[in-house]
């Protein structure tokens, strides 16, 4: 199988960029995306060439730090799927393939394909996070959760943080990332002490940086983890209660 990869080039985050072309043969379908910038770049430093600058980590669609766009599309074809787990099985031998960075104003690049994807963790700073007194672990049946609210709360923390949901937005919403971490910590009977004051400062931390919603919900098409639609109405729903209740009112 044969590949042109057009790839984005940027030295910095200062500096100008620019699209290359590379041609990549001897790779089968059954190589995974970045295998296959692995075999890119190893032949671009056996010929004494700068490699592609991507990012990853487990390569198993668990640490969301992969995330590049394909053809447009952030991650990949294939939808709900991370870049890692996006294959050449779903390309044409010969066809020219588009890598570029997620594209959006909140992640500058940090080189070719690595954005600075930062604005994300620092809305987790503002709030994404709960206070409990550390020690001996309490018993499994020490509070009472419902087992419907506890797949619930596992589905919105199901949330890999890679990004895409930014990246897919015309506006460059947060919302589904957002929401998703509110609505978990939201649900667990244990994590409500500081729910009114985090939705109020992570809400506001993601406006700094983030844009509206676009409301046709182009994030959900391309979130890996398959997040809900429903989890940016518990951005509004979790912001109006802590003005209701008060961003200071531990419940």
């Amino acid at each position: 199988m044969k590949l042109t990869l057009r790839i984005w080039r940027q030295a910095s985050t200062d500096s100008e960029g620019a699209f290359a072309d590379y041609e990549l043969d001897e790779v089968t379908p059954e190589f995974s995306l970045l295998e296959a910038l692995d075999k890119l770049n190893d032949d671009l430093v056996a010929r004494g060439r700068d490699p592609i600058v991507f990012d990853s980590d487990c390569r198993e669609g668990i640490c969301g730090s992969c995330g590049i766009a394909v053809d447009g599309v952030p991650h990949g074809p294939k939808p709900n799927t991370p870049s890692c787990r996006q294959h050449l099985r779903s390309f044409q031998d010969g066809q020219t393939v588009v890598l570029e960075p997620f594209r959006a104003r909140s992640y500058p690049v940090v080189r070719d394909l690595a954005v600075d994807r930062s604005g994300l963790d620092r809305i987790i700073t503002a709030g994404g996070f709960v206070s409990v007194d550390a020690g001996t672990a309490a018993d499994a049946d020490a509070h009472q959760f419902a087992h419907q609210r506890a797949e619930w709360a596992l589905d919105m923390a199901a949330c890999i943080g890679c990004g895409a949901c930014v990246a897919a937005c015309p506006n460059a919403s947060v919302s589904l990332f957002t929401g998703a971490k509110l609505l978990h910590l939201a649900t667990v009977p244990t994590t409500g002490q500081e729910r009114a004051r985090r939705a109020a400062d992570m809400v506001e931390a993601s406006e700094k940086e983030f844009g509206p919603c676009s409301v046709y919900g182009e994030c959900v098409a391309v979130c890996p983890a398959g997040i809900p639609l429903t989890a940016i109405a518990g951005v509004n729903r979790e912001r109006l209660r802590s003005v209701r209740r008060g961003r200071n009112r531990d419940d």
